[in-house]
This record gives structure tokens, C-alpha cells and sequence, in this order.
């Protein structure tokens, strides 16, 4: 999704997208050059998308996917986000004031492996719109990664940390799926007392 043609506007300071764009999405990938509105990505399930801002409450009970903002975003981000992954480039520093931290952590985004992934997103959106936001965060990207934050919902980190555990012990499929649900439900049950 981008500007028409002949546009004299900067499309990553003006909106394009309007309010609850992509909610309860469950697949795809979704490029916007330019903002969305409030609440973008509400209940996303699975859906991998790139915008270039958002307004308040992205990523609300989002519960899947991944999702990249490639600057400012509005207050409240991630209130109720139980899955997936959000990463946010934070020029200014202030973007831990506006997320809600109740059930997500704010992270650096450290692992390679993941750093390839982001840039892959940022790179698919380039192609597909045309960015000019796309192309500054490219060209500068080894100064732009440590100013990502990754956003992870807190039980979610927890369940792919005892999935790769049971991965590593040799299981796959269903019985590392199984491994990992008991391994978090004794964990749940030790701390809720029982």
C-alpha cells in the first residue's frame, strides 16, 4: 500500500491507512508506506507487516505474527498482546513511556539470526512500495539496529524458550509441543501455589 503517483506529500508523516487496519488478520504479509491509524495489527494472529508509524494501541491483543514500525508509534502499544513479535525503531528514546508493559517486555534486538529477519522485512517493503523511509533505515542500518526495540509478550517468550529446550532434548512435532506445555503448566502451577 502506498501513495498514488505524483504524491507531493511525505507518505511516512501522513496517514494512509485508517483505524483497526489488519484486525484479527491470520496470514500475509502486509507493506504500508506511510501511518496507519489507531489500533493497527488489533488481534493479529498471524499476519507479517511493515508500516512506517502508527497511532495509539497498535498491536493490542495481537496474539500472532510480526510486526515492524519503522518510527513513532502511539501510546498504549502492546496492551494485551499475548503473541508474536513487534519491533519499533526508536529514534527519540521515549517509546518505552508509551508501551504498556503489563503482559509484554521491551527487548534489544541482539540475536543475528533475528537482525537478518527484520532487515528482510524492512528489504520486502522497500521493494513493494517504494519507500523512502525503507531506503534511509537501509542505508544506515548498522547505526539503525540498536535503536530497534523488540517487543515480546512475556508467557510467549517463556513457552518458544521451553519449546527449544524440549527441541533440544531430541523431540519434535506434537511431543515437543506437549513437552513444552507441561514444562509451563508445573511452572504456572508453582507460582500460583498449588
Amino acid at each position: 500500500m502506498y501513495p498514488p503517483a505524483g504524491s507531493t506529500f511525505e507518505a511516512s508523516e501522513n496517514i494512509i491507512v485508517g483505524n483497526v487496519a489488519l484486525y484479527g488478520a491470520t496470514r500475509g504479509e502486509v507493506y504500508i508506506r506511510g501511518m496507519a491509524g489507531e489500533r493497527f495489527c488489533v488481534r493479529n494472529s498471524g499476519v507479517n507487516a511493515v508500516v512506517e508509524s502508527v497511532g495509539d494501541h497498535g498491536c493490542e491483543y495481537m496474539t500472532g505474527g510480526r510486526v515492524v514500525v519503522l518510527g513513532r508509534a502511539g501510546r498504549n502499544f502492546a496492551a494485551g498482546m499475548s503473541g508474536g513479535v513487534a519491533y519499533v525503531l526508536d529514534e527519540v528514546g521515549d517509546f518505552p513511556g508509551r508501551v504498556n508493559q503489563q503482559m509484554v517486555g521491551i527487548e534489544t534486538l541482539e540475536s543475528a539470526e533475528e537482525i537478518a529477519e527484520v532487515r528482510a522485512m524492512v528489504e520486502r517493503h522497500l521493494a513493494n512500495t517504494g519507500s523512502t523511509r525503507a531506503r534511509a533505515v537501509l542505508d544506515n542500518w548498522e547505526a539503525t539496529v540498536p535503536r530497534i526495540v523488540k517487543i515480546m509478550p512475556k508467557d510467549y517468550k517463556r513457552v518458544l524458550a521451553s519449546l527449544q529446550k524440549a527441541q533440544d532434548q531430541g523431540l519434535t512435532g506434537d511431543a515437543a509441543i506437549m513437552a513444552a506445555f507441561e514444562e509451563n503448566a508445573r511452572d504456572l502451577s508453582r507460582v500460583g501455589g498449588n
